[in-house]
C-alpha cells in the first residue's frame, strides 16, 4: 500500500455510505442515507454536486442507460440523466428502509434493507432485475450491508452487520447464490463489519463501524492490511480514480462529537492503496 490517508471531501454527512466509482464520468458517487442526498465528486477538478432524493437513500449506482438506480426507503427507483424519477420496484414496509446495494457482474442490483429500529430479522437482501423483477434471496436479515464479487465472479461476499461475520456464497450459472458459509468471523476485532469492496487480487476490504479501521482480508480470510482512520464510524470503501488504485472511505457523523471527531462524515482516501475492479453499471 503506497500512501497515507488524505481527506477527499470534508463534510458532516449524517450517515455517509456506498462509495462507487463511475468510470463513465470519472467521479465518485456516494450517499448520505439519513440526509436523503446523493453526492458526486470529481477528484480531478474538485467539483462537487448534491442531489436530494425523495426518501432516505441507502445506495446510488450508475445506470447503463445514464442516470442512477437508487435504493430508497420504499423500494428501488430510477433517475434518468435529466433527473426525472420513476419507481422500478415499489414495496413499502412500515419501519423499514433501503440500505447498502451493489451491482452484480451481470448488471442486476442486489439491494439490502433493514428496520430503522434494527430489529432482528427485519430486513432482507433482494435481487432486482433491469425490468423491475424482484426476488428476495435472503429474508430475515437484520442490517443488510456490504456486498461484492470475486474477480472471476464465482463468489459473492455479504455482511449482515450484527452477526459480525463476512459470509461467502458460490454464484450459480444463472447468477443466483448458494452454499452460504463464513468467510471471516470478526468477533475478535474492534468494531463491526459494514460495507465492503473486493480488489483485483480477490482480497476483501471491509470498513468496521465503531472500529476506526478498514481491514483487508486475503482470499484465505487472513488480515494483511489494516488502515486506521481518524473517525470511529467508517461505513464503506471503494476503489476509484482513473487507474482504480485509490481507496475511498465514507464515514458517519451521527452520534459523534464534532470536537472529538471533526472529520466524521467526511470522505477519506488512501492514494495507491491497491488495485480495484471495474464496477458494472446497472443494466436497467
Amino acid at each position: 500500500m503506497a500512501g497515507g490517508l488524505d481527506i477527499a471531501v470534508r463534510g458532516r454527512a449524517e450517515l455517509g455510505e456506498g462509495p462507487t466509482w463511475d468510470p463513465a464520468e470519472e467521479r465518485l458517487i456516494w450517499v448520505d442515507i439519513l440526509g436523503s442526498r446523493v453526492h458526486r465528486f470529481d477528484p480531478a477538478t474538485g467539483r462537487r454536486t448534491v442531489q436530494t432524493t425523495e426518501q432516505h437513500v441507502g445506495a446510488a449506482k450508475p445506470r447503463a442507460a445514464g442516470g442512477l438506480v437508487v435504493n430508497l426507503r420504499d423500494g428501488v427507483g430510477l433517475y434518468d440523466e435529466a433527473g426525472a424519477f420513476s419507481w422500478l420496484t415499489h414495496q413499502p414496509v412500515p419501519g423499514r428502509r433501503g440500505n447498502d446495494a451493489a451491482v452484480a457482474p451481470d448488471g442486476s442490483l442486489w439491494a439490502g434493507t433493514m428496520r430503522y429500529d434494527e430489529a432482528a430479522g427485519g430486513g432482507a437482501l433482494t435481487w432486482v432485475g433491469p425490468a423491475g423483477e424482484a426476488v428476495t434471496v435472503l429474508p430475515e436479515v437484520t442490517v443488510s450491508n456490504g456486498i461484492g464479487w470475486s474477480p472471476d465472479g464465482s463468489l459473492m461476499y455479504f455482511i449482515d452487520t450484527p452477526t459480525r461475520r463476512i459470509d461467502v456464497f458460490d454464484v450459480t450459472e444463472d447468477g443466483g447464490v448458494t452454499g452460504r458459509r463464513t468467510f471471516v468471523d470478526t468477533a475478535g476485532l474492534s468494531g463491526s463489519p459494514d460495507g465492503l469492496t473486493v480488489d483485483a487480487d480477490g482480497c476483501v476490504w471491509a470498513a468496521f463501524w465503531g472500529g476506526a479501521a478498514v481491514r483487508r482480508f486475503t482470499p484465505e480470510g487472513r488480515i494483511d492490511v489494516a488502515v486506521a482512520v481518524p473517525v470511529s464510524q467508517p461505513t464503506a470503501c471503494a476503489f476509484g480514480g482513473k487507474d482504480l488504485s485509490d481507496l475511498y472511505i465514507t464515514t458517519a457523523s451521527v452520534g459523534t462529537d464534532p470536537a472529538a471527531e471533526p472529520l466524521a462524515g467526511s470522505v477519506l482516501v488512501v492514494p495507491g492503496a491497491g488495485q480495484g475492479l471495474p464496477q458494472p453499471a446497472f443494466a436497467g
